[in-house]
């Protein structure tokens, strides 16, 4: 296992201008990680390839494998013209992941407001065929691309199962978030233990969880089923994080993991202190 952090862990820094992902990537190695995840939130990497040969040297130097590029993508819902454009320009993202190095890269796949399983059932052939292509792309570069459970559309472990299947590729796997779940209103060790063999980066996140009828105002946001979720410190939230971690070390998982922080405290702490938690949860496994 490689512990590291996902660069959208430090947006808030970012964002403020407090921090480069140049001193991201300082950060992470300061802080006893192996890899950094780049996910080009405070910075933009296309048509930006100085800055692409920057991040890939300085990972480099200070140790760091580049693992994951994780970027947006939607396929649902577009005409064929719009769907093509899509298409060629996540692959242009393949490329950017590929001039950093990185063996892994994830893409989103869809958004809809309507998440019944009717509609995901119509739409997954041709996101399947979206992935397919952009997979097959990506595998003369050896680089393997995936889905997250993230969004709502594909969030719940079973629809990310079959999108998975249905690209039918060995490099199309899924990039698990042991926190995502909860958006979808799944128990977290559960659906862990159900994605874990499609697994190709693991994400660790934390929420606290909060019940529909008790709306705890600002800072918190609704899950599928009008729950209640607010970012917290890995190991600090309700997930049963010490089980989690204990399923993926079981597993025999040995990839990248990534913490991602997106709490309320200052992202240089939680991130800090997340990152200090799964490393002593694995040690104890």
């Amino acid at each position: 296992m490689k512990l590291g952090l996902s660069t959208y862990s430090l947006y808030g820094a970012l964002q403020k201008g407090e921090m480069t992902v140049l001193d991201a990537i300082d950060f992470i190695a300061d802080n006893g990680g192996e890899h950094v995840e780049i996910v080009p939130l405070g910075y933009d990497l296309v048509g930006s390839p100085e800055l692409v040969r920057q991040i890939a040297r300085h990972a480099a130097a200070r140790g760091l494998d580049i693992s994951n590029y994780a970027v947006g993508a939607n396929f649902q819902g577009l005409a064929d013209e719009a769907l093509r454009a899509e298409i060629d320009r996540v692959k242009r993202e393949v490329d950017i992941a590929h001039a950093l190095g990185a063996r892994f890269m994830r893409h989103d796949v869809a958004s809809d407001d309507d998440r019944s399983i009717q509609n995901f059932n119509r739409s997954l052939p041709r996101l399947a065929d979206a992935c397919r292509e952009i997979a097959d792309y990506a595998a003369a570069a050896g680089i393997t691309t995936s889905v997250e459970n993230h969004g709502y559309f594909i969030q719940a472990s079973d629809r990310v199962q079959a999108l998975v299947s249905a690209v039918d590729r060995p490099n199309f796997r899924t990039t698990l978030d042991v926190g995502n779940f909860m958006c979808a209103d799944e128990d977290s060790v559960s659906a862990v233990l159900k994605n874990l063999p499609i697994a190709s980066v693991v994400h660790v996140k934390d929420f606290y969880l909060r019940p529909s009828h008790r709306p705890p105002g600002e800072g918190w946001f609704p899950t599928a089923s009008g729950n209640f979720l607010r970012g917290a410190i890995v190991g600090q939230g309700d997930i049963d994080m010490p089980e989690a971690i204990r399923a993926i070390k079981a597993s025999g998982f040995d990839g990248y993991i990534s913490v991602e922080f997106e709490g309320l405290e200052d992202c240089r702490f939680g991130s800090r202190v997340g990152m200090a938690n799964v490393r002593r949860l694995w040690d104890a496994c």
